[in-house]
């Protein structure tokens, strides 16, 4: 059976509610609010960068009482363990035997916040759960409870303690949203909506976790023409051979995104096609997406730090010269 643009837009309907409520206390940071329903339907994980009081936790708080889901929040800090996220294994003395106490982990929804103020062995310690949707303790291995999604804040590197994140765990985050200050508009709705010594969060449950599973099904339908998968390729083979491409960005790129990126590009214009009520992709959906996929696996090289470029600033060049279908 055909998945029509009616059927898209309606399947759709509840996660438009879910913006609304989400906005009830957020206010602004419509993209942020957008990429995570994106992650949600793209069954990945997201990374959000921006300093400290741009309302990233609370945003992720909001998302997980609007789905009425399982939430855990878990602090990164310097003094973090392992077995303090993925559980351990306790010995009863009654029993004489070790049993598997489960972390936080183990919960459909995991805010991370500040995950780089944590050690490379703890931020690793994610890895498996990202990836294989599983956790090992000793030598029994559990499998997470679908839906099952990361939404990790993190400082911008150049603050007091932070730790940079290992490559091979960035390419495990489906996106990377950077989060700016609010305009002055949002800020004076900010002053209104918040300066209250206690200050309400007024969200209410409009999904539930069968209702983004069976969401996912739908994103599987989105129709994706052979000039579009073609073009999500060329955009992430310019990111490791931009001479093929016109380019001449050879000497600024150390490494280009991986496979993972072009599948990853693939499932988010999906979802970005769902969410617009479309049943099909466009070469619009694609360059909506495409910053937030590709800027965290794009890594530069000295010479570009040399000279004040950015991974941004190359994703952008590559937008800007790979031929839209």
């Amino acid at each position: 059976m055909t998945f029509s643009a009616e059927d898209a837009t309606a399947a759709s309907e509840p996660f438009r509610r879910l913006v609304e409520e989400v906005g009830k206390t957020v206010v602004g940071q419509q993209p942020l609010i957008r990429r995570m329903l994106t992650a949600l339907l793209a069954g990945g994980h997201l990374l959000i960068e921006g300093v400290p009081g741009l309302a990233k936790t609370t945003a992720v708080a909001c998302l997980a009482r609007a789905i009425s889901t399982d939430f855990q929040r878990l602090q990164f800090t310097p003094d973090l363990l392992p077995a303090d996220l993925t559980g351990t294994q306790v010995y009863r003395p009654q029993d004489q035997q070790f049993v598997v106490q489960k972390g936080p982990i183990f919960s459909n929804l995991i805010l991370a916040d500040e995950i780089n103020r944590a050690p490379a062995k703890v931020q690793s310690a994610l890895l498996e759960a990202m990836q294989e949707r599983q956790v090992t303790i000793g030598s029994e291995t559990f499998p997470l409870a679908e839906p099952f999604l990361v939404m990790a804040t993190q400082n911008p590197v150049e603050q007091e303690g932070t730790y940079p994140l290992p490559e091979a765990q960035l390419d495990r985050f489906l996106m990377k949203v950077v989060v700016d200050y609010p305009t002055r508009d949002e800020e004076l709705q900010i002053l209104r909506r918040m300066s209250k010594t206690k200050a309400e969060i007024l969200v209410n449950a409009v999904t539930s976790p069968a209702e983004i599973l069976q969401a996912r099904n739908h994103v599987d339908q989105i129709h994706v023409s052979e000039a579009i998968e073609e073009y999500i390729v060329d955009l992430v083979m310019a990111t490791r051979k931009p001479v093929a491409y016109g380019l001449p960005l050879e000497e600024l790129i150390s490494y280009g995104a991986s496979p993972r990126a072009t599948i990853n590009l693939t499932l988010c214009a999906k979802a970005n096609a769902f969410l617009e009520g479309r049943a099909f992709v466009t070469p619009a959906d694609v360059q909506t997406i495409a910053m937030d996929v590709l800027r965290h696996r794009v890594i530069i090289t000295y010479e570009a730090e040399a000279e004040e470029k950015t991974p941004e600033m190359i994703v952008q060049t590559i937008l800007d010269g790979v031929r839209v279908p």
